[in-house]
């Protein structure tokens, strides 16, 4: 899949996640089969370009190609600013979110709250097309409430503008992420417009990944929370789309040495504390199906050091392993 001048080694999108697709896991997925990882959104107001947090979010040091960063925000000429800072940080692909459905996003007028003035919209990819040397990509849901879905109307305006890629998320922004995904508004919208499409939404096995791609035409699918836990779900897609047939699930093993190496790079790229606390979740998210994973989950959350979790972490893998159990991994549907 070709996004602008940029080839992308297959069809796989990390979904960008606020609190999750930092760099460490943008990393991972990549080195697990993912063609591209969107980045957690960046706001626009420039002032915040100097905290720590947002400095942190635009960190692409060492990362694999191509690096995408999302923006986000409710006045053109902002984004516009937005979108030359991160290029000029090393960004090789802007992505706006109009997708994000949470309420202080669109309280600001900003996210999927931006659907509801498809004027605006034309103007903010227009300033952003302009501004930035690198292809702009958008994200959207496909409308504000079941009856007002105008995904086909900005899909045409993104095009138009001369925006390079469209990702959909099969859900109003009133769905929040209830309900299934409709694969037949992507559907629409991939037969009304020449940029590539790439589906979102409920894509959690590599069987689903077909039937989705098959079903709407799309050009590529984008994962989110079905990937938490799970990056070695893009390899397992990819051999599937190729030959048809599964991978195996990943060993026991396999997984603590993913587990051990990920806390590793989230420690060093945030330091303690906050390395610890955003290490929990993906400690969860990782040990979630297997056994006496929900005691070690809440034994975790009161562990405060990085040693400490390294030490529980290697404990709890090591009962599994005296148990004689090559695998007891559970896979769990996420949307």
């Amino acid at each position: 899949m070709r996004i602008g001048q940029c080839q992308l080694k297959n069809n796989l999108v990390v979904a960008p996640m606020a609190g999750v697709t930092d760099r460490p896991f943008r990393q991972l997925c990549k080195s697990m089969g993912a063609g591209m990882a969107v980045s957690e959104m960046v706001a626009s107001n420039s002032l915040l370009w100097g905290s720590k947090k947002t400095r942190r979010r635009a960190s692409h040091e060492g990362e694999v190609e191509p690096v995408a960063v999302q923006i986000a925000g409710a006045d053109p000429r902002m984004l516009a600013e937005a979108a030359r800072y991160n290029v000029d940080q090393g960004a090789q692909i802007i992505d706006i979110n109009m997708g994000c459905p949470a309420k202080k996003v669109c309280n600001v007028m900003a996210g999927s709250a931006l659907l509801k003035d498809e004027p605006l919209v034309g103007r903010i990819l227009d300033a952003v097309v302009a501004a930035a040397e690198v292809p702009v990509t958008l994200k959207i849901r496909t409308g504000w409430d079941r009856e007002h879905r105008n995904a086909l109307a900005v899909a045409r305006i993104a095009e138009e503008a001369g925006i390079k890629a469209l990702a959909i998320h099969g859900r109003t922004r009133a769905c929040g992420f209830a309900g299934e995904a409709e694969y037949d508004t992507i559907a629409a919208v991939k037969a009304a417009v020449k940029i590539p499409v790439i589906a979102n939404g409920d894509i959690s096995t590599p069987e689903k990944v077909r039937r989705v791609l098959d079903y709407t035409g799309a050009d590529a699918v984008m994962i989110g929370r079905a990937a938490q836990g799970r990056p070695w779900m893009f390899r397992e897609i990819e051999h599937y789309l190729k030959t048809g047939e599964p991978l195996p699930p990943p060993s026991v093993e396999e997984i603590h040495r993913v587990l051990i190496a990920h806390l590793r790079e989230l420690y060093e790229f945030y330091g303690e504390p906050t390395g610890v606390r955003v290490a929990r979740k993906h400690i969860s998210w990782y040990t979630k199906g297997l056994a006496g994973s929900a005691a070690f989950r809440h034994a975790m959350n009161r562990i405060e050091s990085a040693a400490g979790q390294l030490t529980a972490v290697d404990g709890f893998f090591a009962q599994l392993a005296g148990r004689g159990q090559r695998l007891t991994y559970v896979e769990e549907l996420a949307a």
